[in-house]
């Protein structure tokens, strides 16, 4: 199986914050995940709230141990909100089931990690974690 390397995951880090940069979007802070979630890169932003990490990382790994891009488990949030809460419960509140959160998929269409943004709306923050990925490569699933 592919995995994300570390310079990968620096080049997906620095498109996704040049694509902030580019589109005028607060300050954003980019964590990318490998395949069983764990940290390979993060970054936050000049003028990024402090407490960013917690909101990026959470995106991106409810993603991958839920297998669910953000998008998807917002929906689900809003269907089963329990199902949600007994979810977040299982991993310790670690999960931010919100748009932002993006699984990566190698070339053959396999997850390999999930990335996180967060800063601006989580509309901007799939825009950002996107060209990120199209910067380095690969696809996601937002």
């Amino acid at each position: 199986m592919a995995e994300i390397s570390a310079s990968k995951a620096r080049t997906i880090i620095r498109k996704a914050m040049a694509k902030g940069d580019e589109m005028g979007f607060k300050p954003l802070s980019v964590v990318v995940l490998d395949a069983g979630g764990h940290v390979k890169a993060f970054e936050r932003a000049d003028g990024a709230a402090p407490g960013r990490f917690g909101i990026a990382h959470g995106k991106a790994y409810g993603a991958i141990m839920l297998g669910m891009a953000g998008t998807a488990q917002m929906a689900r949030a809003e269907q089963q909100a329990y199902f949600m809460a007994a979810v977040n419960g299982v991993y310790g509140g670690q999960v931010v089931p919100v748009p932002g959160g993006v699984l990566v998929h190698d070339k053959r269409g396999a997850v390999i990690g999930a990335v996180g943004v967060t800063g601006d709306t989580s509309d901007n923050d799939v825009i950002a974690a996107m060209a990120g990925l199209e910067g380095a490569g690969l696809t996601g699933e937002a």
